[in-house]
C-alpha cells in the first residue's frame, strides 16, 4: 500500500493532483500562483487546496493542504496557503456549497477574453456553447483576490447553473462537482476562448449560434454520459506512465 494512503480522502487528492500536473503540461499555469481546491465534506467548508509557492508540476496528492473556510487561524498556521487563495477559495466555498471544486488560472485566452471591454464568451461553435447562458463577468476587478474581493466575487457565483467566471482584467475561475467535471469545463473554455479570440483575428463577421441551438448544445454538454470522468481517467493513466509522481 502507498505510504501516504492513510491520508483523508485519498483518491480525490490523486484526482486534484493530476488536475494540476496536466495544467502545467498544457502550459495553462502561471509561475508558482494560481489554485485549484476541493470540497471534502458535505457543507463544502472542508477543502483541499495547493500548498503555498509550489508548481503546479511538482503537486502530489499528499502535499495538498486541507484547511476549513470557517477556521479563522486558518493563515497563522506554518502550512498556511497563499493569501489570495484563502481570499478567493476560501470565500467561494464558504458562501457557495454547489461549487465543490474550484479551479482558477490566469491561462493566455481565457485572459485575453477578460482584458476586451466586452468580455462575454459568444456561441460560434460547440465547445463555445457549452458555456451558453452559464458564464459570468466580472466587469468591476479590484485588485488582487485577498479577502474583500474573494468574498465580491464569490457573490456572483450565488446562481448553480453559473459555472465560470471570465475576472475582468485578471483571469477565469470554474466551478464543479468533481474534479473531473470542472478540470473538463476548465479545458474547453481555454479551447473556446482560443477559437473566439482566433475568429476575431480574422476581421470576418462571426457565426453565432441561434439562442434555442446554443441553449439545446448546452444543455446536451451537460448530459453528455461520463465524458469529463473519461477525460480525467485518460489523463491519470497517461501520468501513471510517464509522470507517476503525482499520486505520491
Amino acid at each position: 500500500m502507498n505510504q501516504h494512503a492513510n491520508l483523508a480522502h485519498w483518491d480525490l487528492r490523486q484526482d486534484l493532483a493530476a488536475a494540476f500536473r496536466w495544467t502545467a503540461r498544457l502550459n495553462l499555469h502561471e509561475a508558482v500562483a494560481n489554485h485549484f481546491s476541493l470540497a471534502v465534506n458535505p457543507e463544502g467548508t472542508r477543502f483541499l487546496i495547493n500548498p503555498n509557492g509550489r508548481h503546479f508540476s511538482r503537486i502530489t496528492a499528499s502535499s495538498l493542504v486541507e484547511i476549513d473556510a470557517n477556521d479563522p487561524a486558518t493563515m497563522s498556521r506554518p502550512d498556511a496557503p497563499d493569501p489570495t487563495a484563502w481570499g478567493l477559495h476560501g470565500s467561494i466555498h464558504r458562501a457557495c456549497p454547489h461549487a465543490a471544486c474550484v479551479m482558477h488560472i490566469h491561462s493566455i485566452h481565457a485572459t485575453v477574453l477578460a482584458s476586451l471591454a466586452d468580455s462575454r464568451l459568444p456561441a460560434i461553435d460547440q465547445n463555445t456553447a457549452m458555456f451558453h447562458n452559464r458564464h459570468v463577468v466580472d466587469d468591476h476587478y479590484g485588485g488582487m483576490a485577498f479577502e474583500e474581493e474573494g468574498a465580491r466575487c464569490a457573490q456572483l457565483l450565488a446562481d448553480p447553473k453559473i459555472t465560470t467566471m471570465v475576472m475582468g482584467n485578471h483571469g477565469v475561475l470554474v466551478i464543479g462537482r468533481t474534479v473531473a467535471e470542472t478540470f473538463n469545463r476548465l479545458y474547453y473554455f481555454e479551447r473556446a476562448a482560443e477559437t473566439y479570440i482566433r475568429a476575431l483575428q480574422t476581421g470576418r463577421p462571426l457565426r453565432t449560434l441561434p439562442e434555442a441551438i446554443a441553449e439545446k448544445t448546452a444543455q446536451e454538454w451537460e448530459a453528455y454520459p461520463g465524458f469529463a470522468e473519461s477525460h480525467l481517467r485518460e489523463l491519470r493513466a497517461i501520468l501513471d506512465a510517464e509522470d507517476p509522481g503525482y499520486a505520491g
